[in-house]
Parts: structure tokens; C-alpha cells; sequence
């Protein structure tokens, strides 16, 4: 049994694999606080209470907050009895290799979509992310990761926004009637819904004029849905697509090793 570790700078999500299908899905608040105790009182919960008796014996982790992965490795373990297998370090393989400038580090999260997307789509393709920042992840032909952009993510605008101006309240993203508002609410949630509609759009217009070839754009992250199906600018959503990824490339290294 595979278990697979997507942690993002929000939240982390634990799924458990049989090795053709995944048998629980769960999520927790990212914190690099949290020692590999607490997770697995936590997880080892989850597994009882939904009756889940299974033998964890291989591990996954991708990881864009790097505090986070000790305690991980020391998860794996001290309770499963097994290394992780960490995307990004020098013994974790990925099935294409990036095509970037020399000593860049490209995010864990990216080569994981980028993988996980070509698996699916084949090549030629741009992943927008809707998570903590908005990213673009630009996949060649042959499946490579050879750049990108990244934006601010669309909470954190709404975030800044309340925490710079001290009379626009918090408020939750979701599609305007209308573009007017006719208050400060509707007028915030417009801003920046069509805002990011005009963003993703002009962003994915540059990066395939940039390319000279026809690329498919797919969708994924929290806030994917409501943006995939409010305006054309996707030709799919993928909403398991890192964790996809993640099994893409612990599939690979097993095919390797």
C-alpha cells in the first residue's frame, strides 16, 4: 500500500493507493510544527474510524514547505518502516527531465502536475494551478517542465486587499452578477474574479504565441471549478492532478529500480 503526500503551503492531503485506485482521501492544515506523532495519531484515526485495516508500506512526498519533510521522513519511518521517496531530491527520479535555467529549483508541486498532465494529456500543454499563488506550468512535447509563471493566488489578493486597506471587509470568492457592483462586497468579489478570468486568459495567449504551437490548457487546484466553468479558457479539470502525478512518478522509480 502507497501512501502519498501532497503538502502545500496551505494544506496537506494524505491518500492511501492500492496500486490501481486510491482508497481514502484526507486533508489537514499545513503546519511544520506538527511531529510524525501527531500525524500518525491523526491518520491512524481517520483510517479506524472509515474501517480501513490496511499495511502502509511505501511512501510519496512532494513538498513546497521543506520544514515539513523531516518530520515526514521520520513518519514514514518510524511507522511504516520504509524510506519516502521525496520529489525534488537527487533519489527520487521523474520520468522528464526540466528543461530550466542551470541552478534553478523548480517547485516539488510543478514537476508533480507536469507529470502527472503529460500522463494524461500528453504533451504541449499549460497546468494552471489555483492554489496559495496561481501557476502556470508550461509542459514541452516530450512531457519536460520548461517554465512557467507564477501570479499571486486569488485568496491572497482577497487577503491583501482586507489586511491593506482598512475599510474593505474579508470577503469570499465567488462569481458576480453583474461586473458593476453596487457594493463594496460585490465590487471586491468582481474585481477579482474577472480580474484572474483576464489574467489566466492573456497569461495563456502569451505563453502559446510564445510557444508557436497549439497547447491544451488544464485546470487544477481549489478554486479550479469556478473558474473552469464560468468562462472557455480550459479544455479540462483535473481535480486529483498532483496526486496523480505523485503516483506517475513512485510508478517510474519502482519501473527503475
Amino acid at each position: 500500500m502507497l501512501l502519498a503526500i501532497d503538502c502545500g503551503n496551505t494544506n496537506t492531503v494524505f491518500s492511501i493507493w492500492d496500486g490501481t485506485r486510491a482508497i481514502a482521501t484526507w486533508r489537514t492544515s499545513t503546519e511544520w510544527q506538527r511531529t510524525a506523532d501527531q500525524y500518525y495519531v491523526w491518520l491512524s484515526s481517520l483510517m479506524q474510524f472509515q474501517s480501513i485495516d490496511v499495511e502502509i508500506n511505501e511512501v510519496i512526498v512532494s513538498s513546497t514547505v521543506p520544514r515539513v519533510v523531516f518530520n515526514l521522513r521520520v513518519l514514514s519511518d518510524r511507522y511504516f518502516n520504509c524510506r519516502p521517496l521525496v520529489v525534488g531530491k537527487s533519489d527520487c527520479a521523474l520520468p522528464q527531465q526540466s528543461r530550466v535555467d542551470i541552478g534553478t529549483t523548480v517547485g516539488p508541486d510543478r514537476l508533480v502536475n507536469s507529470a502527472g498532465a503529460f500522463d494524461r494529456h500528453g504533451g504541449d500543454l499549460i497546468v494552471v494551478d489555483f492554489g496559495t499563488a496561481t501557476t502556470f506550468d508550461v509542459v514541452a512535447h516530450d512531457g519536460a517542465y520548461v517554465g512557467g509563471v507564477i501570479a499571486p493566488g486569488v485568496n491572497l489578493s482577497l487577503e491583501a486587499l482586507h489586511n491593506a486597506a482598512a475599510a474593505l471587509p474579508h470577503v469570499d470568492i465567488s462569481r458576480p452578477q453583474k461586473v458593476v457592483g453596487t457594493n463594496t462586497v460585490a465590487c471586491m468579489q468582481s474585481g477579482v474574479f474577472w480580474g484572474y478570468i483576464g489574467l489566466v486568459r492573456e497569461i495563456c495567449a502569451r505563453i502559446k504565441a510564445e510557444r508557436g504551437v497549439p497547447m491544451k490548457v488544464i485546470s487544477t487546484g481549489g478554486l479550479a471549478p469556478l473558474f473552469h466553468q464560468s468562462e472557455a479558457l480550459f479544455d479540462a479539470f483535473e481535480e486529483d492532478l498532483t496526486m496523480h502525478g505523485l503516483i506517475v512518478i513512485h510508478r517510474y522509480n519502482k519501473e527503475i529500480a
